[in-house]
């Protein structure tokens, strides 16, 4: 019995701190990105879908939160299908974003015109 709540104590721990959101330093800045899968739409070499940014024209693959914290990535305006806009914060190290701070923008949408 001991090692069962243990085990569901330990799976809550992790499920707590996985839901928690990248919190920005006030210190920092936070720019705008464009964020989306780096294989499918940056051309980046990997295995999988992997979540990237391209700041001032170069991907970097993102650490610190993943492509599927993000909904899902292969729905229709998700990142294998569509090129998002995201508020970050962060460094390159290694040739890699590392994410202190990601918060994906809502879809911009243009009003239709009516004749």
């Amino acid at each position: 019995m001991k090692h069962i709540i243990y085990f569901l104590f330990t799976c809550l721990s992790i499920q707590l701190v996985a839901a928690q959101e990248l919190q920005p330093n006030p210190n920092k800045k936070i720019i705008t990105a464009e964020a989306s899968c780096g294989q499918c739409k940056f051309e980046l070499k990997g295995k999988s879908c992997d979540l990237a940014v391209r700041i001032n024209g170069k991907a970097y693959f993102v650490d610190g939160t993943k492509i599927d914290d993000h909904g899902d990535a292969h729905a229709a305006e998700g990142f294998c299908n569509a090129i998002r806009k995201a508020t970050v914060q962060g460094e390159v190290v290694n040739d890699r974003f590392k994410a202190t701070y990601f918060k994906l923008l809502p879809i911009e949408t243009t009003p239709a015109i009516h004749q």
